[in-house]
């Protein structure tokens, strides 16, 4: 199966990014599954139903989301109707919406999707560990799905990489999200579950993690409050994670993404891309 991870969308230019090459991506490189974080993708801040709307038009199979995830005080109601839009499982009981979606192929594979929060140097919520433990229980690889992908966003470098050594070799990826820098440790680990810290954005990276990089210069300078941060406007880079796994759900290859913007272009060579521009 083949797998691709699309990091925290940034304002209107990441979304521009994934309308313009979602949907070629897709189809150059036969993709089965595709999953977008989108927490960041209404100004910055959260995400609309119009939003989520387009990305599933544009291709994307599931939507993850994260510590911004009702910051459109719309996502509480829309949430509820939307199954494959997911916040982080771990939120306290009671919380609009679920926090792991199954997803079916259309060769009719079925991929378990898993949002979860970090909780170092973020808001304390339930225990990750635990709360994927007991999603992977009732909806174990191999067994109930063909392949489990886990968003793990996180502050913390250390928490992410833990929490991939706990459950290698019963995902098929963990995959970072949160800090919109993306890592150089893609990796498949020794049991078989593929590995990347952190995807990185889809966004302007001339910028300050995606924002205009004014606002936040002037409060690291100056240390006063000032205006709403706003998104950097410049060409995105779409990065992610591109990972491809075997009949048991375990990866057989991983390879980062990054495409269009500032950044050095990468993509996985393993795979036929003839329509890349």
């Amino acid at each position: 199966m083949r797998l691709l991870f699309i990091g925290d969308v940034i304002g209107r230019a990441g979304r521009a990014a994934i309308l313009q090459d979602l949907p070629r991506l897709k189809s150059a490189w036969s993709l089965d599954c595709i999953i977008i974080n989108g927490e960041n993708a209404a100004g910055g801040f959260g995400i609309t139903e119009s939003i989520c709307t387009d990305f599933l038009d544009a291709g994307a199979d599931c939507i993850t989301l994260g510590n911004h995830a009702f910051d459109q005080r719309e996502a509480l109601v829309f949430i509820t109707r939307q199954p494959r839009l997911i916040r982080p499982l771990n939120y306290p009981s009671g919380t609009p919406g679920g926090g792991a979606a199954l997803v079916e192929t259309q060769k009719g594979e079925r991929v378990l999707v898993i949002n979860v929060l970090g909780r170092i140097f973020m808001d304390a919520l339930d225990d990750p560990f635990a709360a994927v433990e007991r999603e992977l229980s009732v909806c174990p690889l191999g067994a109930a799905c063909d392949a489990i992908v886990v968003d793990f966003h996180a502050e913390a470098s250390s928490e992410k990489q833990a929490f991939a050594h706990v459950v290698d070799g019963r995902v098929s990826l963990v995959v970072g999200s949160h800090t919109h820098v993306p890592t150089a440790d893609h990796q498949i680990l020794p049991h078989g579950t593929a590995y990347m810290t952190d995807a990185g954005m889809t966004g302007d990276y001339d910028s300050v993690i995606g924002m205009d990089k004014a606002e936040p210069m002037r409060r690291f300078v100056t240390k006063l409050p000032g205006s709403r941060m706003e998104p950097a406007g410049g060409q995105a880079t779409l990065c992610g994670v591109a990972v491809e796994t075997d009949g048991q759900g375990l990866a057989t290859r991983v390879a980062p993404v990054r495409l269009g913007g500032r950044l050095a272009q990468t993509w996985p060579d393993f795979w036929d891309d003839r329509n890349r521009s």
